[in-house]
């Protein structure tokens, strides 16, 4: 049988009586694929393939699958005949052809090295005794160091790490040069028949990014959202129907990708003119499917429009909120009682059809931006938004405020009875600005609580939460105190 040469550079095929004999199908017979993939890291490919089938048992080759497969998901059918075709058997076979694998299996096996001695080769022959555990490329390419590679010579010496060309005589049967998924199938009878082969692949990724720009006045934005598309599976799908699905999908079990991939890959993003997606409602989930097909390579990422608004009403809200604090700051000689605080800037956004939306919104991050007297875009802030229905609010706290600050005091604490006490506060806000602010005081409280004195109105949220709505003008300062009795 014709030497093996372990190079880098030389491409190896298995030559074992069984691949001979199967039927092979590869990337070349595909008719039509479509790829769903879902936001929790996985995806569902579907292939239709046309096969010449004999009647009765036939052993099929099917390759060009993605390496990070769930064998477990496998599915095929024949379209032309469903009932026609049975399966016997399935195998995943994923042990690649590689210089290392192929040294692994021939350990105790004859192996010749070739390395050179000056500007002369010399070949040693002997008996393998333990595989590398790694093998390095020289910079030019010239040879190989094999670390942890034993070689007995045929005089009884012992080579470590031998630097060279390792020659072996044969391919270690149970090695494949690609993942392959193997059948033993059982045709009615002879002719080509169109198959369907569904499997699930994991490491493909997508999510949703946002990008808003808010007008002069703050009172509307332009909001674009963006797929990203990250594809790790193993495997490339050309002109491929793709469909999203957004949503909570329960899995009972994450399995973990057999070849994981280490190239960085690419990024490459569609026109804003290229095909964009229609979504519909999918069991309890969102469906986005792309009306026009698109080719997912390997190690790509991919982002494509998802869906645009003009001219959206948004409500800017500087909201100064005490329990997002429970101690003073670090600076010496500040009150243990007394917090310094900034004002929350919040954006609000109806996602309805009146407010130029309503479409679901997956989950995903929130850039905003605005533009300055220069027209510039400058970033003011962003947020992560949950999958959102339509006719939702959707709500982005974005940052703080630099010219809206407040100080927040516990002024007294009585002690009613055993279970009942009255605490004072007193919340000074102070306006920066050289306009005027509107600022939300939120307050929140625990147990059985009733304010029973108060200076300014409020306006009750929730069984926990009260709201105290403050205008301010330029340079203005107001200060509300109130006291709440609670009981437990």
């Amino acid at each position: 049988m014709k030497a093996l040469l372990m190079a880098t550079t030389v491409a190896l095929m298995a030559t074992g009586a069984q691949a001979q004999q199967a039927t092979t199908s590869t990337a070349n017979d595909i008719k039509k694929t479509s790829v769903t993939v879902y936001n929790s890291g996985f995806g569902i490919v579907r292939e239709q393939r046309v096969i010449k089938l004999e009647k009765g048992a036939n052993l099929l080759r099917y390759e060009d699958v993605a390496s990070t497969i769930d064998p477990t998901s496998i599915s095929i059918k024949s379209l032309t005949q469903p009932d026609a075709l049975a399966v016997r058997e399935q195998n995943y076979q994923y042990d690649l052809l590689t210089p290392t694998s192929i040294l692994n299996k021939s350990v105790g096996k004859k192996i010749r090295f070739k390395r050179m001695q000056g500007t002369q080769s010399e070949i040693i022959e002997g008996t393998l005794l333990n595989p590398p555990t790694n093998i390095i490329n020289s910079p030019d390419g010239s040879q190989n160091t094999y670390s942890g590679l034993v070689i007995r010579t045929n005089d009884g010496k012992i080579i470590l790490n031998p630097v060279g060309e390792a020659i072996l005589d044969e391919v270690p049967s149970g090695l494949v040069a690609r993942p392959s998924l193997v059948w033993l199938l059982n045709a009615a009878k002879s002719g080509e028949q169109t198959t369907e082969v569904a499997y699930m692949a994991n490491q493909m990724q997508w999510k949703a990014d946002y990008v808003a720009v808010v007008n002069e006045t703050d009172t509307k934005m332009d909001l674009t959202g963006w797929v990203t598309l990250d594809n790790k599976s193993g495997g490339t799908y050309s002109n491929a129907q793709l469909q999203l699905i957004a949503g909570d999908v329960r899995r009972v079990q994450e399995e973990q990708p057999m070849y994981p991939k280490m190239a960085r890959g690419y990024m490459t993003m569609e026109a804003a003119s290229a095909p964009e997606f229609k979504e519909e409602s999918f069991f309890e989930y969102h469906l986005y499917t792309l009306d026009a097909p698109t080719t997912i390579r390997d190690n790509e990422t991919k982002q494509m429009q998802l869906m645009s608004a003009a001219n959206a009403g948004i409500k800017k809200k500087l909201i100064f909120d005490g329990s997002r604090y429970n101690f003073s700051g670090g600076m010496p000689g500040g009150g243990a009682a007394t917090d310094e605080q900034k004002a929350a800037v919040v954006v609000e956004i109806k996602n309805e059809q009146a407010n130029n939306m309503g479409v679901p919104l997956p989950k995903g991050k929130v850039r905003v931006y605005k533009a300055d007297q220069r027209g510039n875009l400058q970033f003011v802030g962003e947020d992560r938004i949950d999958h959102t229905p339509k006719d939702e609010l959707v709500r982005l706290y974005i940052g703080d405020a630099f010219d809206v600050v407040g100080t927040r005091k516990q002024t007294s604490v009585n002690q009613i009875s055993d279970r009942v006490n009255e605490t004072s506060y007193e919340i000074t806000i102070r306006n920066r600005k050289e306009t005027t602010a509107d600022v939300s005081v939120v307050e929140h409280f625990w147990g059985d609580w009733q304010i029973t004195q108060k200076n300014t109105p409020f306006e009750k949220l929730d069984a926990r939460s009260v709201e105290f709505p403050l205008t301010l003008k330029k340079g203005e300062s107001k200060t509300i105190t109130f006291t709440v009795r609670t009981k437990w």
